[in-house]
């Protein structure tokens, strides 16, 4: 009598075919002169749980490079992400602080 599966692994089988076709977004920040490296570091530990070693070395390629991959998602979860960014607030660090920084998302490249 042959084998067949149990519908429980038939699932599990279902449900990850489809989320690999689930598109990905990066979520990027944007540099400015406006924040400083403290509050980028916070920011990013705040919002998306980096470690501070993580958040630092973000910190530094946003300054060098203007832009940085905080994280890759799907996109609903993206445009969260982005919009907490940008919601985040003033450095309360920099007197001529006016806002959060800027924050864009970007479909990520699924190709290998």
């Amino acid at each position: 009598m042959p084998q067949t599966a149990r519908p429980e692994e038939e699932i599990d089988v279902a449900v990850d075919d489809i989320t690999q076709f689930i598109p990905r977004y990066h979520v990027v920040l944007l540099d400015d002169d406006d924040h400083t490296y403290d509050y980028v570091i916070e920011m990013l530990m705040d919002i998306f749980g980096h470690s501070m070693e993580t958040a630092y070395q973000m910190a530094c390629e946003v300054d060098s490079q203007k832009r940085v991959i905080v994280s890759t998602t799907h996109r609903e979860r993206a445009e969260h992400k982005k919009q907490q960014i940008e919601s985040y607030g003033a450095d309360w660090r920099m007197p001529n602080c006016k806002g959060s920084m800027s924050a864009t998302i970007e479909p990520a490249d699924t190709q290998p």
